[in-house]
């Protein structure tokens, strides 16, 4: 009973890590075959490329073919939320996360993804994708600014 137990233990963070990457929700972009509005997963582990995976689709875009990062915030009221439960829900600002990939295909034609990010997962796939692809981010506005960097 007792190696049972340490056992099963010793197997649940295993069990609770899920798939790798960050999920994402792709809102746009110029990905054939892909909807908008399509739940993935984006990977920055490889050394030479990120995979975004989209409903068992994956694509493969190689670090030295981006040449735009971008990241944008888009902070809207719950005015739903306070009809509905509360007018407290007026003080609350919901905020989206959207990041832009830009990058060149291997027919050397410009593509674009768009992908709303988790908030607590922004900061770290901007760190990692600008260390990987040697790309600063650029930021569309001084609050995407603050929000991204964390200051």
């Amino acid at each position: 009973m007792k190696l049972s137990l340490l056992a099963w233990l010793a197997l649940l963070p295993l069990l609770q890590a899920g798939d790798p990457g960050t999920r994402v929700l792709y809102v746009g972009g110029t990905v054939a075959g892909v909807l908008n509005k399509s739940q993935g997963r984006i990977e920055t582990v490889h050394d030479d490329a990120l995979t975004l995976t989209i409903r068992n689709n994956s694509f493969v875009v190689p670090y030295k073919d981006v040449n735009t990062l971008e990241y944008g915030l888009h902070v809207s009221r719950r005015y739903v939320e306070a009809i509905l439960i509360s007018p407290m829900f007026l003080l609350a600002k919901k905020k989206s996360h959207f990041l832009t990939i830009g990058y060149t295909d291997e027919a050397g034609q410009q593509q674009a993804i768009v992908l709303e990010v988790p908030s607590g997962d922004i900061r770290a796939l901007l760190v990692s994708l600008e260390a990987k692809t040697g790309r600063r981010v650029e930021y569309q506005d001084e609050d995407a600014r603050r929000a991204g960097k964390g200051s």
